[in-house]
């Protein structure tokens, strides 16, 4: 009922759940208690609950959508754009998350195309911008610190696609121009910082994104993804993020 499903909780959760419920506990032992959860997890990942959803401000989530962070599976832009939201309400609005359908329309209709996006929203006096960035089939961030005027690119897979900073760098130019911000209007630089080659790029510019606007350390690597992207599950349903994994 909380989460549509049982694909963000381990098992032993499961089993503290039940251990409030005598009557549970006397009908099915442990062995069969994680059997049927395993069963349970296939079959909802080959038919969701349609009518479960996730309301939050302007975003919908439904279970098809929360269901690509199980496994492998390609994270969605409705996924991508809520969480980010989260990210913003957590930073108190000192930084500000674009949603991840911006860049595609700044490189298709320029400025114009995007000026209206940033209407109600001064970027200049926020510290941090995030900026997801959807290349057909991988993803990655590309982040402005607004403070020191540096852009970066984090790519999971260490591509360093440097035009898409210079993209996003040109557009800032732009905006500072058109908002009469003088000071923003040069002295920027761009860096790719030294990357692994990894997987699971969404969860990647997910977890990038989460740990750089609560100025955390980047202290997480392939091998921790599972409980990131369970994570991140539990926090889309419960429309806040969680101060400890």
């Amino acid at each position: 009922m909380k989460y549509g499903s049982l694909i963000p909780l381990r098992k032993n959760d499961v089993l503290r759940h039940l251990k409030g419920n005598v009557a549970c506990l006397c009908l099915f032992r442990k062995n069969t208690v994680l059997s049927e959860v395993t069963r349970y997890r296939a079959a909802i990942l080959q038919k969701p609950v349609r009518s479960f959803q996730v309301v939050y401000k302007k975003h919908t989530l439904t279970l098809d959508d929360l269901l690509t962070l199980a496994d492998q599976n390609w994270l969605n832009d409705q996924v991508m754009n809520m969480y980010g939201e989260l990210i913003m309400d957590s930073s108190h609005q000192k930084v500000h998350f674009l949603n991840s359908f911006f860049h595609r329309q700044l490189m298709t209709k320029g400025y114009d195309g995007v000026k209206r996006w940033t209407k109600q929203v001064d970027l200049f006096s926020k510290r941090l911008l995030l900026v997801p960035i959807h290349l057909e089939v991988h993803w990655c961030l590309v982040t402005a610190d607004i403070v020191q005027k540096k852009i970066c690119l984090y790519d999971s897979q260490g591509n360093g696609l440097q035009k898409v900073g210079r993209n996003i760098l040109k557009y800032l130019m732009t905006e500072a121009k058109e908002k009469k911000q003088t000071a923003f209007e040069s002295g920027w630089t761009v860096k790719v910082p030294q990357q692994t080659n990894e997987n699971d790029c969404g969860v990647f510019v997910l977890e990038y994104s989460r740990c750089l606007a609560l100025t955390r350390p980047l202290h997480f690597s392939q091998k921790d993804i599972p409980k990131i992207r369970k994570r991140i599950y539990k926090e889309l349903c419960d429309c806040k993020l969680h101060e400890q994994d």
